[in-house]
């Protein structure tokens, strides 16, 4: 069995990227290139100006890159003199035809497999070709069939699953240190040995028990329900909120409480205003379709209601603005902070940001919002997509302005929502945010991390997640 020498990857987005840099990295003798369509995309993945933001992923990038490590648009010639093909390309949910809505579309995995065939040329061998993108259980065997019904002579594939499990904030802390690396194929000699091969690149950074080899469908399920069980746990502790809201409870104590158990821990029972980023939701929704086309109803219903719920988060604590607003936010300014899915990333997609701008815009809100790391073009373009302006894209650009510093963004306005859990807000000065805003002065703490007592001692009004900080006689129905 020869070992891997030079690996390329279709796709320079949030998983090819960090991940062939760190394996780049951790692998100085193996050749990586990471290769991409968007020329744009590729310049700035040979800049000092990263695509994406990571912490610390600039300097592995500055490490490795002219060395063992290549961003190309060339990849006609990365695929022909790599051993091992990663499929990072995007999975996106579909938006019109069968499964709209639910299904994912394969349809530059599809494109990605044509290519590697059409690519490969005679006489060349083996060449691994490893899903590395979310895809519904049984992706493989598609790509395998197109590969099998268009190979050449001398030339043999493998096809294997190896599910991403980063977390875009701490992808790099993720991939030095994964919690296991699922690696599936088939399960014959050939298929054996492909994986073999594969786990010999992780095996030099990544403990051997910590690698875990199955069947190439259970490695596709397993990561769909990885996603699914972390997206089930925020969604029934934000159901908890709500209780806590209307009973007085508060909701970081009975998260506290529950975490200690063994059975359950700490993880992921932080309220909020919903999960966003691309993928639990795409995920969920694909586990939701796989389980109506297998004639599981009831197992489809289950994984809906989490994405249900989810929404229903969103609207609830936008309607909660509205209401303690005077019912009224017509042409009122409201300073948005944060605009990513989650802190350490300038990632939008499926941000709770997006939905609460919409429902404040929706009724007829001034929006002003300020994000470290997301640029004011992508708040725009987020805001200006069909599905949030559906009848007027143009009002984004009279009704959002997009700010550099929070502070500005909050001058004159009504209320500051905070949206994500960025670090910085946390030590902003909000004796000067309140001085500069129309009073009554509401704060609305999405992401729990700020300090309500003090806050209210400045003066705002405070609402947050899970908690009533300004008490009302509630009548009880079991007394």
């Amino acid at each position: 069995m020869s070992e891997i020498r030079s690996i390329c990857c279709l796709g320079a987005g949030y998983v090819g990227g960090p991940t062939c840099c760190i394996m780049a990295q951790q692998c100085p003798d193996i050749r990586v290139t990471v290769v991409d369509k968007s020329v744009e995309r590729i310049a700035a993945w040979n800049s000092p100006n990263l695509p994406i933001y990571e912490p610390g992923l600039m300097e592995v990038v500055e490490k490795c890159r002219g060395k063992n490590l290549h961003f190309s648009t060339d990849i006609e010639l990365a695929i022909k003199e790599a051993d091992l093909v990663f499929i990072c390309v995007n999975t996106p949910t579909k938006t019109f035809g069968l499964g709209k809505g639910k299904a994912a579309d394969l349809k530059y995995v599809e494109l990605a497999a044509r290519m590697i065939a059409d690519t490969v040329e005679e006489g060349q061998g083996r060449k691994i070709v490893v899903e590395k993108s979310t895809v519904p259980v049984k992706a493989a065997e598609s790509i395998s069939n197109i590969l099998r019904h268009n190979i050449k002579p001398g030339v043999t594939f493998q096809v294997l699953s190896n599910p991403e499990f980063l977390a875009e904030g701490t992808a790099i802390a993720d991939l030095l240190k994964p919690d296991r690396v699922l690696i599936g194929g088939e399960e014959t000699e050939e298929g054996r040995e492909a994986i073999s091969a594969l786990a010999a690149v992780y095996r030099n950074w990544v403990p051997q028990e910590r690698i875990i080899t199955m069947n190439t469908w259970s490695s596709e399920l397993s990561k769909l329900a990885a996603n699914a069980f972390l997206a089930q746990r925020i969604s029934s502790i934000n159901s908890m909120s709500a209780v806590c809201e209307a009973t007085g409870a508060d909701v970081s104590e009975v998260a506290e409480a529950i975490g200690r158990d063994s059975r359950i821990g700490p993880k992921f029972l932080q309220a909020s205003v919903g999960f966003g980023g691309s993928c639990f939701q795409k995920d969920i929704l694909n586990l939701v379709y796989i389980s109506e086309c297998l004639n599981l109803p009831e197992v489809a219903e289950y994984w809906s209601q989490v994405v249900s719920f989810n929404n229903f988060q969103r609207f609830r604590f936008s309607q909660r603005i509205v209401e303690c607003l005077f019912n009224t936010i017509t042409d009122k300014k409201i300073c948005l902070l944060g605009f990513a899915f989650k802190k350490n990333t300038g990632d939008t997609r499926e941000s709770a940001a997006i939905y609460i701008a919409k429902h404040l815009l929706d009724e007829g809100a001034r929006l002003d919002i300020y994000d470290p790391k997301v640029t004011q073009q992508q708040i725009l373009m987020e805001l200006s997509q069909p599905n949030i302006s559906p009848e007027n894209p143009d009002r984004i650009h009279e009704l959002v302005t997009c700010h550099s510093d929070p502070y500005s963004a909050a001058i004159g306005a009504h209320a500051v929502v905070l949206c994500t859990e960025w670090d910085e807000f946390v030590t902003l000065d909000y004796t000067r945010i309140y001085a500069n805003m129309t009073k009554p002065a509401f704060l609305f703490d999405g992401r729990k991390i700020l300090d309500h007592e003090n806050l209210i001692k400045i003066g705002f009004h405070v609402e947050t997640i899970g908690k009533r900080l300004h008490r009302k006689n509630i009548e009880r129905s079991w007394n």
